[in-house]
C-alpha cells in the first residue's frame, strides 16, 4: 500500500498539465523534505551532478515517505555515484550521433526513422541515456518539422515514424498538429509510434485535445510508455491509459532494468501484472544503456537472464517482456 506524502499535492480534477508541469519539484532538498528525508540532504552532489532534477508533484506523491530506498525516489534523486568515472560508460551510449541523417532525425533501423521531437521531459530520470544529448542543435520540431519531414518524404522505405526526445508529449498539441499536416503529404508513412513517459508521470497530459488529435490520425498508432515499477501506477495513470486506447492507440511499455529498483523477480512480475491491468502490454526490458553517470544502476547480464527465466516460469508469455540491449551500429535491438 503506497502512502502519499502529506506535502506532495495531488492534482485536482481537470488540472491543466502545463501548470502542473510548472509546479514540478526542481530542488532535491525540497523533495527530500517532502518525503521526511531531509537528513539525507548532505549526501546530494553539487549542482545535481550536472543533470537537473525535475519531478511532477503527482509522481512524488506516489513515493513512500521516510523510505530512502523508495523505487520511485531512486529513479530521480541525484546521487554522488553519478560523479564516479566508470570504464565503458560514455556520453553517447547508443551511438545516436552516428545515426543522425537530418536535423532531429535518427535513422538506425530499416523501415523506421526516429524524430527527436523535443529536448524536454516532465521528469528527469537519472539513468537517461540522452542526459548528455545536444538537444539545442537536434530538434525535429524546429521550423514546423520541415527538414525532418523532407528527409522522411525522400525515403520510401520508411513506413514508421517514431517520436522520441526528450519526450514528444512535452510539445503542445498544436505543435503535434503541425506534424500531422506534414505527414499527410507522405503516403509511405503508415504508422506513428510515440515514446513517452508523460502519461505515467504527468497523466493529465492525455487531455481531451490530445486525445482528439490522436484519434484523428489516419495512421496506425502505437504509444510506448515507460514505467519501471508497479508503484508508478495510480488511478490517474489508469485513466490516461484508457484514453490512449480509446483514441485507437496500441499501448506498450518499455522498462529499464535498474539495480536496487526493479532487479528482482517479484518486482518485475508485479510490474507486468500492473501494466496489463491498465491495458498496457509489456514490450521491452532494456539492459541499462551505459551512459556516463549511470553506472551505479547497472545489473549484470547473468542476473538479467536469471530474472527473465523466473518471469517465464511465473507469467504467461504475453506478459514477459523481451530482454534487450541497444548497441550502436546494430541493425536492431540485441536480444539477450
Amino acid at each position: 500500500m503506497i502512502t502519499a506524502s502529506p506535502i506532495a499535492r495531488l492534482s485536482p480534477p481537470g488540472a491543466n498539465w502545463r501548470q502542473l508541469w510548472r509546479e514540478s519539484v526542481t530542488d532535491a532538498r525540497e523533495l527530500l523534505l517532502m518525503l521526511q528525508l531531509g537528513h539525507l540532504a548532505d549526501r546530494l552532489p553539487a549542482s545535481d551532478a550536472g543533470f537537473a532534477l525535475r519531478v511532477p508533484r503527482g509522481f512524488a506523491a506516489r513515493m513512500r515517505p521516510g523510505d530512502p530506498r523508495d523505487p520511485l525516489l531512486l529513479q530521480v534523486l541525484p546521487q554522488l555515484a553519478e560523479l564516479d568515472e566508470a570504464e565503458g560508460f560514455t556520453r553517447d551510449a547508443v551511438g545516436d550521433m552516428a545515426s543522425r541523417s537530418a536535423q532531429g532525425v535518427l535513422h538506425k533501423y530499416q523501415g523506421r526513422a526516429l524524430l527527436i521531437a523535443s529536448g524536454s521531459c516532465a521528469i528527469n530520470c537519472r539513468y537517461c541515456f540522452r542526459r548528455h544529448f545536444p538537444y539545442g542543435d537536434e530538434m525535429a520540431a524546429a521550423g514546423q518539422w520541415r527538414k525532418a519531414l523532407e528527409h522522411v518524404g525522400q525515403d520510401p522505405s520508411i513506413s514508421e515514424l517514431i517520436l522520441s526526445g526528450g519526450d514528444p508529449l512535452s510539445l503542445a498539441t498544436g505543435k503535434l498538429e503541425e506534424l500531422s499536416r506534414g505527414l499527410a503529404a507522405i503516403p509511405h508513412v503508415t504508422r506513428l509510434r510515440i515514446h513517452t513517459r508523460l502519461p505515467v508521470v504527468l497523466p493529465e497530459r492525455v487531455d481531451g485535445a490530445f486525445q482528439d488529435w490522436l484519434a484523428s490520425l489516419p495512421l496506425q498508432k502505437v504509444v510506448v510508455l515507460h514505467a519501471n515499477h508497479a508503484n508508478e501506477f495510480d488511478p490517474a495513470v489508469d485513466d490516461a491509459c484508457v484514453r490512449l486506447r480509446e483514441a485507437g492507440a496500441t499501448a506498450l511499455n518499455q522498462s529499464v532494468l535498474l539495480r536496487g529498483i526493479n532487479d528482482n523477480a517479484d518486482t518485475l512480475e508485479a510490474l507486468s501484472e500492473r501494466l496489463f491491468a491498465a491495458g498496457v502490454l509489456p514490450y521491452y526490458l532494456h539492459q541499462l544503456d551505459r551512459v556516463q553517470g549511470a553506472a551505479h544502476f547497472e545489473v549484470s547480464d547473468e542476473r538479467a537472464l536469471d530474472l527473465l527465466e523466473s518471469l517465464r516460469h511465473r507469467l504467461p508469455g504475453y506478459l514477459v517482456p523481451k530482454l534487450v540491449r541497444e548497441v550502436g551500429g546494430d541493425a536492431s535491438k540485441r536480444p539477450l
